[in-house]
C-alpha cells in the first residue's frame, strides 16, 4: 500500500524558511501516530506508534509506519517527541532506534519509564530528557513548548513548535474532562496564550470530532463500578489497557471498599502498573494488591482478576479465559468488565470474547450495557472550545479515519477556519506551511511494514493474500513426473488437497483431463514451467466450476 491519492506527485524540495509536516501513520486509521516535521534541513518526529492488525492481516503480530521517507536522512533527526506512553503513540520507537540508537526520545516522567521498560526487552538504552507542562526545550531550530492535557493515561502533552516558518500546536490525544481523577486538566489557559501569539497550524485529535457534545467525566465511573462490585457475588474480572493507570486505580479503589483483593494478570499490565505506583501515579490501597498465585488460596467472593484483552487480542488473557485457555477459569456466576470502548475494526473479536464468556456463564458487564468506560479523546463540543480559543490560521486533522478528519474538518470550518485553511491529508501526503499558509504539495510512498514474529517488513501484501487465500479457500497441490522424451505422463498426477470439506477422491473425476492436457502440451516442447502453469489452470478451473473454490494450487512436475 502507498499513500491514498495517486494524483500527487513527489512533492519539491521545501522552500527556504518553509516548515514541512508529513505524517507517516495516524492520518486515515487509529493508531500507527507518526509525524514528521522539517525546517532547516532538520527533522523533528512528534509520536512514533503501532497499529494493531485486523482480520484481514493473519500471522502479523504489529504494523508499524514506514521509516523509508526518512531512511536516508537519520542524522537530521533532532529528537523524538513522544505525547503520552499508549502503544499507538510509543510502540514503533524501537524500531526506529535500531536504525539510529542515539536519537533523543523526550517526553514526560510517565512516558518515557513505560517507553524504557520496553526499550530493555530489545537492548536498547535510549537516550531520554523528561519534560514537564510549562517547560520550553530547543530542539535545533525547533523551539518547543509542553503544555498539559488531560487524556485516559496520566502525565500526557500536547506540544507547541515554534520555527521561523510559524508556530505549530500538536495536541496528542487530549480531551476536556474538568474533574479528572489526577486533578490534572487541558491547560486551555496555555492554549488561549497560544492562540494569543498566533497559531499557524493546529494538528489537532479527530478520533470522536463525529460525537456530539462533551466526553463524560471519568469520575462517573466510579459509582458504576462500585454498584457491580456490589451486585457480584463470586470473581470479578476486570479487562483494560495495560496502561490505563486511571481505570486500574478505579478498580483498586473499588475492590478496598468491598474488602477485595486484586491480582494483576498479563506481563504488560503487571509492569506498566509497577511503573506507575513506583512513580507515584497509581495509590494502591494498603493489602489490596497480592500475586496471582495468591488467588487459589481466596474464597471467589474476596477476588478481583485485572488483567489485559479488552480488545479482543488472540493471545491477550481475557482472550484465552474465554477460550479456557488459561490457568484462571471462568466459571457461572463470576462477572467479567470490559473497562474499554470498541476500537474501529476489533468489534468481531470483541463480541467472540463477550459470547465465550458468557458461554461459561459469566455476566459481561461492557460499555454497550453499562457506562463502565470513557472515552480519551474530545468530541466536538470539545473541540469547538479549542477552535474558538486558538483561533487557528491553518489547521490539519490528525489521528483518526478519514470520517474523523473530515468531521474535524467541519468543525473547524463551523467555528470561522476558512475552508482553503483545512488540510485534509492522510498518511503520505505533504503539507507545506509557507508564508503563513499551509497546503498540499505532494505525496512520498507510505506502506505497511509488518511485524511477524521476529521478521520486520518480510511480509508484503501478496504474501498476506497467500495467507487469506489458505485461509478460506484452501490448498491443492499436484505432482506429475512427465517424460522428457515423448511427453508421457510417467507417474501421476497426484492430487492432494488440504481444507476441503470434500475427501481427496473428489479429484479423481479431473485426472484424466489433467493427464491429456500435460501430454499434449508436453508434445509441443513445453518447459517444467509451462507444464505446471497447465496444471494450475486446468485444474484451478474445475475446481471452480465444480467445488465452487478458489484455493492456493501449488503444482509440481518433474521431467525424466
Amino acid at each position: 500500500m502507498s499513500h491514498p491519492h495517486p494524483e500527487l506527485t513527489l512533492p519539491p524540495p521545501l522552500p527556504r524558511g518553509g516548515l514541512r509536516v508529513v505524517a507517516l501513520g495516524g492520518l486515515g486509521e487509529v493508531g500507527r501516530n507518526m509525524a514528521v516535521l522539517e525546517h532547516a534541513g532538520r527533522l523533528l518526529i512528534i509520536d512514533c506508534g503501532v497499529l494493531f492488525p485486523e482480520d484481514h492481516q493473519p500471522g502479523v503480530d504489529l504494523i508499524l509506519p514506514d521509516f523509508d521517507y526518512i531512511r536516508d536522512r537519520l542524522d537530521d533527526i533532532e529528537a523524538i517527541v513522544l505525547t503520552h506512553g499508549h502503544e499507538d503513540h510509543i510502540g514503533a520507537v524501537p524500531y526506529l532506534l535500531r536504525l539510529r540508537r542515539d536519537i533523543p526520545v523526550v517526553g514526560s516522567q510517565l512516558t518515557l519509564a513505560f517507553l524504557e521498560a520496553k526499550l530493555k526487552e530489545h537492548g536498547i538504552t535510549p537516550l531520554t530528557l523528561a519534560v514537564k507542562e510549562g517547560q520550553v526545550e530547543q530542539l535545533g531550530p525547533f523551539g518547543c513548548e509542553f503544555v498539559a492535557v488531560n487524556h485516559s493515561i496520566p502525565d500526557a502533552l500536547a506540544v507547541a513548535v515554534r520555527t521561523a516558518a510559524g508556530l505549530v500546536l500538536h495536541t496528542g490525544d487530549f480531551k476536556m474532562d474538568q474533574l479528572p481523577l489526577d486533578g490534572r486538566i487541558t491547560d486551555l489557559r496555555a492554549f488561549a496564550r497560544l492562540g494569543e501569539e498566533g497559531v499557524d497550524l493546529f494538528m489537532v485529535d479527530s478520533t470522536n470530532a463525529e460525537v456530539p457534545g462533551f466526553v463524560a467525566q471519568e469520575r462517573g465511573i466510579g459509582p458504576v463500578l462500585d454498584n457491580v462490585f456490589q451486585d457480584s457475588a463470586r470473581r470479578i474480572i476486570v479487562a483494560s489497557f495495560a496502561s490505563h493507570v486511571h481505570r486500574v486505580q478505579q478498580v483498586l479503589d473499588a475492590a478496598a471498599a468491598h474488602g477485595r483483593r486484586v491480582a494483576l494478570v498479563g506481563r504488560s499490565m503487571v509492569r506498566n502498573m509497577q511503573i506507575a505506583a513506583d512513580l507515584g501515579y497509581l495509590k494502591v490501597p494498603d493489602g489490596v494488591l497480592i500475586d496471582i498465585k495468591r488467588v487459589d488460596s481466596l474464597r471467589d467472593d474476596e477476588i478481583v482478576l485485572m488483567c489485559t484483552g479488552s480488545q479482543g487480542e488472540p493471545m491477550a488473557a481475557l482472550s484465552r479465559m474465554a477460550n479456557g485457555d488459561h490457568r484462571v477459569t471462568v466459571g457461572r456466576g463470576d462477572t467479567v468488565i470490559l473497562a474499554s470502548s470498541l476500537i474501529p475494526g476489533n468489534e468481531n473479536a470483541v463480541f467472540r470474547v463477550i459470547n465465550g464468556l458468557t458461554r461459561l456463564g459469566a455476566r459481561v458487564v461492557h460499555s454497550g450495557n453499562a457506562k463502565v468506560h470513557v472515552s480519551g479523546h474530545a468530541s466536538a463540543g470539545e473541540l469547538q472550545y479549542c477552535y474558538n480559543i486558538l483561533k487557528p490560521r491553518n489547521v490539519m486533522p490528525v489521528h483518526g479515519e478519514v470520517r474523523h478528519l473530515v468531521a474535524n474538518g467541519a468543525i473547524a470550518v463551523q467555528t470561522g477556519v476558512p475552508a482553503d485553511r483545512v488540510v485534509l491529508a492522510e498518511d503520505g501526503v505533504v503539507v507545506d506551511l509557507v508564508d503563513g499558509v499551509a497546503r498540499v504539495v505532494g505525496a512520498v510512498p507510505c506502506g505497511y511494514v509488518y511485524v511477524d514474529g521476529s521478521s520486520v517488513g518480510g511480509v508484503t501484501e501478496a504474501q498476506l493474500k497467500d495467507r487469506r487465500v489458505l485461509g478460506v479457500e484452501g490448498f491443492v497441490s499436484i505432482f506429475a513426473v512427465v517424460s522428457s522424451q515423448d511427453g508421457k505422463v510417467l507417474a501421476g498426477p497426484q492430487i492432494t488437497a488440504r481444507g476441503f470439506a470434500e475427501p481427496d477422491a473428489v479429484f479423481d473425476d479431473v485426472l484424466p483431463e489433467l493427464t491429456r492436457a500435460l501430454e499434449e502440451a508436453a508434445r509441443t516442447g513445453t518447459d517444467s514451467y509451462g507444464l505446471q502453469q497447465v496444471m494450475r489452470r486446468v485444474v484451478g478451473r474445475w475446481v471452480s466450476g465444480r467445488l465452487r473454490r478458489r484455493p492456493m494450487i501449488i503444482p509440481v512436475v518433474v521431467e525424466a
